[in-house]
C-alpha cells in the first residue's frame, strides 16, 4: 500500500538530511603572510658586511695568538696564528669573488674592497712579524710584548666596529676612534723601542742583533698603520651613509 504524503512528511530524516542539517565544521586557519611590499623589501643579512665581520673576527683572534706567543713563545700559539691568517686570507678571497659578481652595494665597492683589505693586512704584518722571530732566532722584547697587546686591543675595537656598522654606524665610529688612539700608542712604543735599541751599540755582533729586532719591530708598526686605516675606512663609511 502507497504511503500517504502526511506520513511521509512525518518520517525520520534520512542520513543525508542529517548531515546536511549539520553546522558546517569551521574552516583551517590560514597562515598568515606579510604584507607584499614588506615581503618585497625585508631586509636580508648582506654578504659584504657579513664576511667584514668574518675577517675582524678572525683578525682579532690571530691577534691574541700573536700576543700569547710574544709572552710565551709557545709554538701553539704560532702555529694558531698561522692558521688563522691563511684562514682570513680565504674569507677575503671570498669577498673579492662576491664584489666582483655584485652590482650593487650597501656602501661605496671601493671602500669595501679597501676595508677588508686594510683588515687583512693587520693580521698579515701579524703573521709576517711571527715568521721573523722564528727565521731571524729573535728573542721577543718587552717593548715587543707591550706592541703586540696594544695591537691585540685594537683589534678588538676593530671587531667591534666591524658588528656595529650595520645597525648602530655612531658606535661604530666610535670604537674606530678607539682603535686610532690605541695605534698612537702602538706608535710610541715603537720609537721608545727604537731609541733604546740604538744605544750603545759594543761590537758587530751587536749592530746584528739590531737589525734583526728592528725588522720584528717595523713590522708590528706596519700592522699598527695598517689598523689606522682600516679605522679610518670604517669612520669615512660612517659618514656617507648616514
Amino acid at each position: 500500500m502507497e504511503e500517504s504524503p502526511m506520513n511521509r512528511s512525518k518520517a525520520k530524516p534520512g542520513k543525508e538530511a542529517r548531515i546536511a542539517a549539520e553546522e558546517p565544521l569551521p574552516a583551517p586557519p590560514v597562515p598568515k603572510k606579510l604584507p607584499f611590499f614588506k615581503r618585497l623589501f625585508k631586509k636580508q643579512p648582506n654578504i659584504f658586511l657579513t664576511l667584514i665581520r668574518q675577517q675582524a673576527q678572525i683578525t682579532l683572534e690571530g691577534m691574541d695568538a700573536l700576543k700569547t706567543f710574544m709572552e710565551t713563545q709557545d709554538p701553539k700559539a704560532d702555529a694558531l696564528l698561522t692558521s688563522k691568517e691563511k684562514e682570513a686570507d680565504e674569507v677575503r678571497r671570498i669577498l673579492i669573488y662576491e664584489l666582483n659578481k655584485t652590482f650593487i652595494t650597501p656602501f661605496d665597492r671601493e671602500d669595501i674592497f679597501s676595508l677588508s683589505r686594510a683588515i687583512d693586512d693587520v693580521l698579515d704584518y701579524a703573521y709576517s712579524t711571527a715568521t721573523e722571530i722564528d727565521i731571524l732566532k729573535v728573542k721577543p722584547t718587552p717593548y715587543m710584548a707591550r706592541m703586540a697587546s696594544l695591537l691585540r686591543d685594537a683589534a678588538f675595537e676593530l671587531n667591534a666596529a666591524a658588528n656595529r656598522l650595520e645597525d648602530h654606524p655612531g658606535v661604530a665610529s666610535e670604537h674606530a676612534q678607539r682603535a686610532k688612539a690605541l695605534e698612537n700608542r702602538v706608535e710610541a712604543v715603537y720609537r721608545e723601542a727604537l731609541a733604546d735599541l740604538f744605544t750603545g751599540a759594543e761590537d758587530i755582533k751587536h749592530v746584528v742583533k739590531m737589525l734583526k729586532s728592528r725588522e720584528v719591530y717595523r713590522h708590528l708598526s706596519n700592522a699598527a698603520d695598517r689598523g689606522d686605516e682600516a679605522a679610518n675606512l670604517i669612520a669615512d663609511i660612517v659618514v656617507k651613509t648616514t
